[in-house]
């Protein structure tokens, strides 16, 4: 089973997330949180496996939460949950070590199944949205050079995998376009995640795109 806490201060919205998610079989939903600092805490005691996040919240906001909970030991996969594709917290909730964002407006099936991806491990963000949520941060000059920086130290193949991480592709998909076992993409991710300074997947693609890799 897959265990869900969900956290907004919107009680509709919480019973809405709650109704679509229990729906599937494989899906419990743990608990539910109105504030950052539920939140914290219910990562603390339930120990999910992904957290559906709410980033406008009165008291402890979810940036602060996601920033928290994501230097636990235990921590789940985070995923920021938005009313608008190009909210500005966004890009700041990646980098704070979500995996990925959902809007609220996902069609109930499709949420289901990126749940499912958020808890295996990968990426929940598509290549369209990653561009919306990098060109947010445009004239970011600074932050654009250092991403360029810290490319530079890798091989080419490093590159490469770098690439598909940008696209949101999942360890499947990069063994297939690369010609790799799963087992080696998912070695060499790792270490490239290390090499870069990344936390996770998600910001090493958004480092991608922050450093023009993708075109």
């Amino acid at each position: 089973m897959i265990r869900i806490v969900l956290v907004d201060d919107e009680p509709m919205v919480l019973a809405h997330l709650r109704t679509v998610l229990t729906s599937a079989d494989d899906i419990e939903v743990v608990a539910t949180a109105q504030d950052g600092a539920e939140a914290i805490e219910a990562a603390m005691r339930f120990r999910p496996d992904v957290m559906l996040m709410d980033l406008r919240m009165p008291e402890v906001d979810g940036l602060t939460a996601i920033e928290r909970i994501a230097k636990l030991p235990t921590a789940p996969a985070l995923v920021a949950l938005t009313t608008f594709d190009t909210d500005s917290h966004v890009l700041r909730a990646l980098r704070a070590g979500a995996s990925g964002f959902l809007l609220k407006t996902t069609p109930p099936e499709d949420l289901i199944g990126l749940v499912r991806v958020a808890a295996d491990g990968h990426t929940v963000l598509s290549k369209d949205a990653a561009r919306r949520v990098v060109t947010a941060s445009a004239g970011e000059h600074q932050r654009t050079e250092q991403a360029r920086a810290r490319v530079d130290e890798l091989t080419e193949r490093e590159l490469d995998l770098l690439r598909c991480l940008g696209e949101g592709m999942s360890n499947a998909g990069v063994a297939a376009k690369l010609h790799l076992s799963e087992a080696t993409v998912k070695s060499y991710v790792s270490r490239m995640l290390t090499k870069l300074g990344c936390d996770n997947r998600t910001q090493a693609g958004l480092l991608a795109h922050e450093a023009g890799l993708m075109g």
